[in-house]
């Protein structure tokens, strides 16, 4: 075997090799095995001709490429040993030839990172605070979630509810015919068809009305844009929102139960304040990833930022696979071409690699290490939240007890600990919260954010567990996807 090595780049090389025919008779002969099987070949039974009976029928050309699956990895891992080669990602093959085998491998190589003057990294911080408005917020709503709908005598108004039945047609095609559904009318409120809600307000119950409504001429279904639907209403019912007093027996209702509603309003203000805390905490971090970016020099094989691509690639379309979609079916639905789709993503690639790397020396510079006992003292702090709850039995504790000491636990563990380790030294390195030996100084100036860490969740303040104080918003492993988790 003739192995030719270019070391013109510090960030990869490149090896070609070109194999012999005593190198390349082993896997042809495991390709043999694994076509004999296949073929049905006279006077032999399946399996048992000989190899030179299949090569001659195939050719030895066909047996080759049949080989190149597992002979031109496994020769370039051997290659890769003898030159003492370390690669950084997976390589770039080409195979150039086949008569002999011979393939161009392009190694990418650790990359360099320079992170000089990352300790002069500095990040603004505000201070946390919750106004009563903010609390006086999160009452309101969850007075309107236990509010609760009474009839009413009287003509309906926007923000009733009403019990209709509705009947739509266009050309005395019908297009709406819905019984006792239930129907909110306000003026944002463009169901069925713009222009409706308008024609409930007066109508009182056991009231029937009968209107035309002009759907204009840039509503998205084109088959009813600009043409007039007759309906025919009955109003079963108007009822109106009932909402609870703000006293000391709604505070009562709420959840398990407040003592009053001072007791209420003081938990939601907690509750508030660790979601503010929370989101602060992120904001820091992110923006002390950020700074530490910007100092950085990084030179990295492009064939990295490649594999970074393909893997949130991977990642889009395993996303897509879980809601019944394929790529293809989602790029069409976007208008996209898939080279747009990956044009999109790349920047995003490239800064989730770069944020690892500068991460990754920044561990290294500051020489931080996760030990055996700080392992086991983050699985035993797992364990007792689990054996602190009721409901767990002892048959659910010893299952809990074996994950959590299985070697592949404890490694996810290690590393779950040193991605926040190291970004509570970043983030006290951005405040200036290192003194000069590097250990952190004691105490933390007014108005300064406490440094990322993992929070207790035996400890939940009791508005957290009753009240929704925010609104929801809306595989393969690599370098780069601690460095996305922070994002």
């Amino acid at each position: 075997m003739k192995v030719t090595r270019d070391n013109s780049s510090p960030i990869e090389v490149t090896l070609t090799v070109e194999l012999a025919t005593e190198d390349e008779n082993p896997f042809i002969d495991r390709s043999y095995r694994r076509v004999v099987s296949r073929l049905n070949i006279p006077g032999f039974r399946r399996g048992r001709a000989p190899r030179h009976i299949v090569e001659s029928m195939m050719g030895r050309t066909a047996l080759l490429q049949e080989a190149l699956e597992f002979m031109v990895p496994e020769t370039l891992d051997k290659v890769l040993q003898d030159e003492e080669v370390s690669a950084f990602g997976e390589p770039s093959i080409e195979v150039t030839e086949l008569e002999p085998v011979s393939f161009t491998a392009t190694v990418p190589l650790e990359p360099t990172v320079d992170l000089a003057g990352y300790r002069d990294i500095r990040v603004e911080t505000e201070p946390v605070e919750v106004t009563d408005e903010e609390v006086d917020g999160v009452l309101d709503r969850v007075r309107d979630e236990q509010a609760v709908w009474e009839p009413v005598e009287r003509a309906a108004e926007y923000g009733d509810r009403l019990n209709l039945n509705v009947l739509g047609t266009l050309d005395e095609e019908t297009v709406v015919d819905d019984e006792d559904v239930e129907y909110i009318p306000n003026e944002e409120n463009v169901l069925p068809f713009p222009g409706f809600a308008p024609n409930l307000v007066g109508l009182s119950e056991d009231d029937e009305s009968e209107f035309t409504v002009t759907v204009p001429e840039d509503y998205p279904r084109e088959q009813y844009a600009g043409k007039d639907i007759e309906f025919k209403v009955s109003v079963l019912s108007v009822k109106e929102k009932s909402v609870p007093d703000l006293d000391d027996e709604f505070a009562k209702s709420v959840g398990d139960g407040f003592d009053d509603l001072e007791a209420l309003r003081t938990s939601i203000r907690e509750s508030l304040t660790s979601q503010a805390e929370n989101a602060a905490r992120n904001d820091l971090e992110q923006k002390s990833l950020e700074a530490l970016c910007d100092v950085a020099v990084v030179n990295a094989s492009p064939l990295l930022y490649e594999r970074e691509l393909e893997a949130m690639q991977a990642d889009r379309e395993r996303m897509l696979r879980q809601q019944g979609l394929d790529l293809a079916t989602y790029l069409r639905f976007m208008g996209k071409s898939a080279d747009e789709f990956l044009d999109e993503m790349r920047p995003n690639a490239e800064r989730r690699l770069v944020s690892a790397l500068v991460m990754r020396k920044l561990a290294e510079v500051e020489e931080i290490e996760i030990s055996d006992d700080d392992v086991q003292s983050e699985t035993d702090r797992l364990l007792g939240l689990s054996s602190g709850d009721e409901e767990q039995d002892e048959s659910n504790l010893d299952s809990l007890r074996e994950f959590l000491g299985s070697e592949s636990t404890r490694d996810n563990i290690r590393s779950t600990l040193h991605s926040r380790r190291v970004m509570e030294r970043l983030t006290d390195i951005a405040q200036g919260k290192l003194g000069e030996d590097g250990s952190a100084e004691a105490g933390a100036a007014d108005g300064e954010i406490e440094p990322a860490s993992e929070p207790d969740t035996a400890e939940t303040p009791d508005a957290a567990e009753t009240i929704e104080t925010t609104d929801a918003s809306d595989g393969e492993t690599t370098v780069g996807d601690q460095a996305e988790e922070r994002e």
